[in-house]
């Protein structure tokens, strides 16, 4: 439990936020939301005593241990074992099964823990550290983007880790959708100040809407109020005969506090821009084959078809060749063995997070972007930096000064400066806020042509996913549906079902929100649609394929009837005439049974229309 009191932090002319107080309480799982850069991390290293505020305090109990994963690796034993287990308590060496536990959820397998840590990559350096926090016996965990490094398996693992945690969390993550799982209350930095709530994040920036629409509706109000007391005053200060309603209306003007119009924040608004393509597929794959080391290939046997308006969703452990598919369907890498064919009129836009290193340090951001189309006009580059939420000056700031998730926008920005009709994306949400996240989502749902997206994002997977190519076991493998279908048929390798986390609940729409927020109830609004309907579509065609199947061996069987009379062969037609009996009650049944699904589709899928229809008259013109 840890109390802030007054706190004040800046740097420069830069204030992140002013005079703030808040407390969290015994048990509670606390999110922290806020635009990058305005103080989230800062705010962490304030309550470890990292760094210090302007002004303020914070009170932290006796005893009171706070667990914070560091950036900085120290690692000083010979193997990743013997490091994690650094992180056990004093009375716990015999729980040597506890640190091996969570190695195991964290994405390390058995053949790792005998590693030197200096063997490791970055990213399995910084869950080594990560697992250490896990295990020791800290009363609050702070947990500062942990799931950047983690795939979608070791993701989901630690979110059953933390909903069982029993002491308190605070929780920094770009991933939305990790968060409303785990998370019991959510604290905001917003305009400089702190706001808490219990519930998830859609819950406070429905509330922050709320509010803040009702104070702009008071202070227009206020305004006008001014005004009309104003040219009262003006129009009889010279009135002998009214100087008490004046003199009585000068004190109410005194009294009255002047509102500031709100800051407008700024807010990553794009879309992707369409080259029209009017044939039916934008990429076949056939017998793909492909590994660094030829006696162990990451992809053998692939093959898939793309269609022009395909949202495919690339899935699965970290290192089993997710991003290696894409560099083969993007045309950076050339397979081993197979064929990746794209018609002569498919205009492909490919995103990779390791592309910032082809930005040039010594460019600007708006040359950087300019450079994307060598038609371009300077204009639409301009305005193309703004979208990117570099407007003015901030167009002409060097790349070489800009931080990973202003690199990140760069590479956007250079993607949407020509009309494209493939676009593949290679984890594009890692250095993105929520709130540019939400952007994204929206504009691939938006774009008209096709999609193929690497991603451990599960809202993103939830929301727009049609077709899934999962790396899992010693393959890859296609799955045609959905992403909670998938769950529901296939599952995660090692992941019991009871563990698996419950959906929650996407809040109703709110009404009169402003355009960021109408934006993320759309994004909750189209992950719940999908979950509802894609199961009751997958069931439908399966039902419609087994009828249709069925009608057709029928008919087939009854035209060999009607041959089988002409001929004389009396013998088969009382056999073929009780086949096609049975069809024909296969046929009922299938009937039968397809009806109500149809209904409830229907009826689902007019519902969801129907919100959709309220949210989108609500946005503003």
């Amino acid at each position: 439990m840890i109390s802030a009191d007054s706190l004040s932090k800046s740097y420069g002319e830069q204030v992140l936020f002013e005079n703030i107080s808040f407390k969290i309480n015994r048990r509670e799982r606390v999110g922290l939301v806020g635009r990058n850069g305005h103080g989230k991390t800062t705010l962490f290293r304030l309550i470890t005593g990292l760094e210090e505020p302007d002004t303020g305090s914070i009170a932290i109990p006796r005893h009171y241990r706070i667990g914070y994963v560091e950036q900085t690796i120290d690692f000083t034993e010979e193997t990743v074992l013997l490091e994690a287990g650094r992180g056990l308590p004093p009375d716990g060496h015999d729980q040597i099964w506890r640190v091996e536990k969570i190695l195991a959820g964290l994405g390390f397998g058995p053949k790792d823990l005998d590693k030197h840590p200096a063997e490791l990559s970055g990213g399995y350096q910084v869950r080594l550290n990560l697992t250490k926090i896990l295990l020791a016996d800290y009363n609050m965990l702070l947990l500062d983007e942990p799931n950047n490094y983690l795939d979608i398996t070791s993701i989901r693992w630690l979110e059953r880790f933390l909903l069982s945690w029993p002491g308190e969390l605070m929780l920094i993550t770009h991933d939305r959708s990790f968060m409303d799982k785990v998370v019991t209350h959510t604290l905001a930095i917003h305009r400089r100040k702190i706001k808490k709530i219990g519930g998830d994040t859609s819950k406070l920036y429905d509330q922050i809407a709320l509010e803040e629409e009702t104070y702009e509706k008071t202070r227009i109000n206020d305004e006008r109020k001014r005004k009309e007391i104003q040219e009262f005053i003006d129009k009889f200060h010279a009135s002998a005969q009214l100087t008490g309603l004046v003199q009585s209306r000068k004190k109410t003007l005194s009294k009255m506090v002047k509102r500031e119009k709100l800051e407008k924040l700024k807010s990553l608004e794009f879309g992707f821009g369409y080259k029209p393509f009017h044939g039916k597929y934008v990429l076949s794959v056939q017998d793909l084959a492909f590994g660094y080391e030829p006696e162990r290939p990451l992809i053998k046997d692939f093959g898939i078809t793309i269609g022009a308006r395909d949202r495919v969703f690339v899935i699965g452990k970290n290192g089993r060749g997710k991003t290696t598919l894409l560099k083969l369907m993007a045309g950076v890498l050339e397979p081993d063995q197979g064929e990746i064919a794209k018609p002569m009129a498919v205009a492909p836009g490919y995103f990779e997070q390791t592309n910032v290193q082809s930005l040039g340090d010594h460019n600007t951001v708006l040359e950087e972007i300019g450079s994307a189309a060598p038609d371009i006009e300077p204009s639409k580059a301009r305005y193309l930096s703004g979208l990117m939420m570099f407007e003015g000056n901030n167009a002409l700031k060097k790349i070489s000064v800009l931080s990973g998730g202003e690199k990140s926008r760069v590479l956007l920005g250079k993607l949407i400066a020509t009309p494209l009709n493939l676009i593949l994306l290679d984890e594009p949400t890692n250095h993105l806020d929520m709130e540019a996240s939400d952007a994204l989502l929206s504009a691939i749902d938006n774009f008209k042509g096709a999609v193929i997206m690497v991603t451990h994002n599960e809202l993103f997977l939830d929301a727009l996913a049609e077709r899934l190519i999962v790396f899992q076991g010693d393959g890859v493998s296609m799955f045609e549906g959905t992403y909670q279908r998938f769950l529901e048929k296939v599952g995660w390798e090692g992941e019991d079902e009871r563990e698996r986390p419950e959906k929650k609940e996407v809040p109703d729409i709110a009404e009169k929100l402003g355009k960021k927020e109408l934006r993320k109830l759309r994004t909750d609004l189209l992950a719940e649609r999908a979950a509802v309907l894609k199961p009751l579509e997958n069931k439908m065609r399966e039902l419609e394929q087994a009828l249709q199947a069925t009608e057709n061996e029928a008919n087939r069987l009854t035209q060999e009837i009607v041959e089988a009379s002409r001929s004389g062969a009396g013998a088969r037609i009382g056999e073929m005439s009780k086949t096609v009996h049975q069809l024909r009650k296969m046929i009922d049944a299938y009937l039968e049974e397809l009806e109500p699904v149809l209904k409830d589709h229907e009826s689902r899928k007019a519902d969801f229309d129907k919100r959709l229809e309220d949210l989108a008259a609500k946005e503003p013109v």
